[in-house]
This record gives structure tokens, C-alpha cells and sequence, in this order.
């Protein structure tokens, strides 16, 4: 492990190192994240790696305008049945998934999400995200 001189993890360095070593070539996280950005992208030139290519998006926050997390209590994805909180999640993110997908959500997991994640692949558009904070309450 590494360790600052206070003795709290060196996450920045970690992250950097980590992202490196995966080949990372693009990443997409909350506008919360933005402030890391320009530290993670010093370290990348420092060690000589190449700086992936970002984006931030806005983040899902409750009614209180907290950020969605299990620290504000945001309720988990149902793992036996994740299509209706990922149609969601895409639809927040601006993307507009067709109706006839949701209609798979009887299907066992498998079968209904590859559907899904090839229409999210093949029409992802990143300038249809917002830029803002939204509330939502469909998840």
C-alpha cells in the first residue's frame, strides 16, 4: 500500500497507476469527480503515461440535493432484476433507450440485458447527457 506522510492512502497516485495499467483509454464519472481530473491528468505527464480522454457527468442527487450513495440512503439496484434501474439510468443520462427493451424485464437477466448493453453501445451520444444536476426518483 502507499501512503501519504499523514498516513492516508496516496488514492490519486493509486487511481492513476491503476487506470494505467488497464490500458484506460476514456472515463466517464460524475461532475463531482471534476476537481481530481487536472491532478490525475499531472501525475499521467509525470510518469509518462497517456492521459485518457474524460467526461463528467451530472450527478443523480435526491430531493435534499444529496448525491445518490448508500451514505444517503439511495435504495440498492435489485440484482435479479437490473434492466428497469439501468433503462433509467440511461434515460437520466440522456440517452433514450427504445420502449420495446423494458419490455424484457421478465426475461432472465442474461437474455434481457445483452439487448440492452448493444443498443447502449451502438447509440451512446455524449452530447445528449446533461450538464446539470438532476433529482430523480425512478431508480
Amino acid at each position: 500500500m502507499l501512503y501519504r506522510a499523514d498516513q492516508v492512502f496516496a488514492y490519486q497516485l493509486a487511481v492513476v497507476i491503476d487506470d494505467a495499467g488497464q490500458g484506460i483509454t476514456d472515463i466517464v464519472r460524475g461532475a463531482d469527480l471534476l476537481y481530481s481530473t487536472p491532478r490525475q491528468i499531472y501525475l499521467q505527464q509525470l510518469l509518462g503515461f497517456p492521459a485518457p480522454r474524460y467526461a463528467h457527468v451530472a450527478v443523480a442527487v435526491n430531493a435534499q440535493g444529496e448525491k445518490l450513495s448508500k451514505q444517503t440512503h439511495a435504495p440498492a439496484i435489485d440484482a435479479a432484476a437490473p434492466l428497469p434501474a439501468l433503462i433509467a439510468a440511461l434515460r437520466f443520462l440522456g440517452q433514450q433507450p427504445p420502449h420495446e427493451l423494458s419490455g424484457r424485464s421478465g426475461m432472465r437477466s442474461d437474455a434481457a440485458l445483452s439487448p440492452l448493453w448493444q443498443w447502449a453501445i451502438a447509440n451512446w451520444h455524449i452530447g445528449r447527457v446533461p450538464r446539470r444536476r438532476a433529482v430523480t426518483g425512478d431508480w
